[in-house]
């Protein structure tokens, strides 16, 4: 009996994704738990493996297509089996439409209100950013998504002028599954705000931003060159980029010299122990444990900024940015104040080689409470890192390398780093951020 490849719910808020490339083709014969294609999110790009084994009879969504959760994109089985084609089901339950279509007929009928016309819509937290950011009436955006539901290639394409494609009614495969796995689980619900009696006073002098998608400078004419087109990684990296450093955070960065002599003794003592236990001791793990010990000693740092005032996690959540081929991505260590030295190594291990093999899911990237980011593998002494939103900070780490010091009077040689702090100047002030930084210097530089 043939096999239905299922478009998986990869995360809690995620429910749609791209088919970013086929690792196999039709007649190709697969093994179970083999990665079979790639499939890519708003927030990650990972390997889908093959539910069982066999060979792949049909292909029925192509690379770029975006579908939703519980949609069929390919049926493995036996040659020769019949797959179901545009007449059948294809294995995929059918979602009831007309509720949603109501509700956005309800929505226009009554659209006088903005908030109160888009309160009512059902649509991802993705569209729901998007709109916040460009101040958008999702109203007057033509939905092509199921039940006509606005999705987020209508909001890029209205941003860009062009005309949103007509609904048309969808074969089997296109449609999503029903159970509770397969439910989106964001409702766009925001509360109704009274119009402010006046705008904020930094907001009348900046000019408002152009679309992400239309470039600040014409391609030039005439000079040789090539388009090289955004993947939804970089465009994600981009977009929030720019929304953190240039609409939401005002940063400030704090740099300090950290002597790592004790670290690197304590490393060469141990590292053949955690590798007897399969755990690669990184630096990394010890600058991770030394957040901790900052975050307990400055919580401030480890919050983020709401209208309603500052908020202070209890737990210190990390992102650890890893770079790989096509961008950067931040992993989350979970609780890190719960792990010691060679459960946080064994933690950056496990995510960074994910990362790398794209075997994340969503989930592993969300939730963090601070990040770090270790530059000086590529041989950087410090950088102006950009905070990771809604975070109120982010740390750096440049290269670690002999320096001369002067020690007690007498000159001596110890490998130094360049370790920075960029934070949010609305939660804290410079002398919290070197308050963080001289409680994570002085853990390191006593190690033991």
């Amino acid at each position: 009996m043939p096999t239905n490849v299922i478009m998986p719910q990869l995360g809690e808020s995620v429910v749609e994704g791209t088919v970013n490339r086929w690792l196999h083709q039709v007649g190709d014969t697969v093994r179970e738990y083999e990665p079979l294609l790639e499939v890519s999110t708003d927030k990650v790009d990972t390997e889908v493996p093959a539910p069982a084994e066999g060979t792949l009879l049909q292909v029925y969504v192509q690379e770029g297509q975006t579908v939703k959760a519980g949609v069929l994109l390919a049926v493995i089985g036996k040659p020769g089996e019949v797959v179901p084609n545009g007449d059948s089901d294809g294995g995929a339950s059918h979602t009831t439409h007309q509720p949603v279509i109501e509700t956005t007929a309800a929505v226009h009928a009554n659209g006088n209100n903005k908030a109160e016309s888009q309160a009512s819509m059902r649509i991802s937290p993705v569209v729901a950013r998007m709109a916040a950011e460009h101040n958008l009436d999702l109203t007057q955006i033509k939905g092509t998504g199921t039940g006509g539901r606005v999705t987020k290639k209508d909001v890029e394409s209205y941003l860009q002028g062009q005309t949103s494609a007509p609904a048309t009614t969808l074969p089997p495969w296109e449609q999503p599954g029903s159970g509770d796995l397969f439910k989106p689980t964001g409702e766009f619900k925001p509360q109704a705000k009274p119009a402010p009696t006046a705008p904020p006073p930094a907001i009348p002098s900046m000019p408002s931003a152009p679309p992400r998608a239309i470039p600040a400078e014409p391609i030039p004419q005439g000079v040789l060159g090539e388009l090289v087109t955004l993947s939804n990684m970089r465009r994600a990296i981009a977009d929030h980029m720019v929304r953190s450093k240039l609409h939401t955070s005002p940063h400030v960065t704090t740099v300090f010299e950290i002597d790592m002599s004790q670290v690197m003794a304590h490393r060469e003592s141990h590292k053949a122990e955690f590798a007897k236990n399969g755990v690669n001791l990184t630096v990394t793990a010890y600058f991770l444990a030394a957040m901790v010990d900052a975050c307990r000693a400055m919580p401030i740092i480890n919050s983020q900024w709401t209208d309603k005032g500052i908020y202070l996690h209890h737990i210190v959540n990390i992102g650890m940015a890893v770079a790989i081929d096509d961008g950067l991505i931040v992993p989350v260590i979970k609780n890190a104040g719960e792990y010691n030295l060679m459960g946080l190594a064994r933690q950056a291990n496990d995510l960074a080689n994910r990362a790398r093999n794209k075997q994340l899911k969503p989930d592993d990237i969300q939730g963090g409470t601070i990040t770090i980011t270790n530059h000086g593998v590529s041989g950087s002494l410090f950088a102006t890192p950009i905070i990771n939103q809604p975070q109120a900070a982010i740390f750096g780490v440049g290269i670690i390398e002999k320096r001369v010091k002067v020690i007690n009077d007498a000159i001596a040689i110890r490998p130094c780093c360049y370790a920075s702090l960029t934070f949010d100047h609305r939660i804290a002030d410079g002398a919290t951020g070197d308050g963080w930084m001289m409680a994570l210097k002085q853990r390191l530089e006593n190690w033991s």
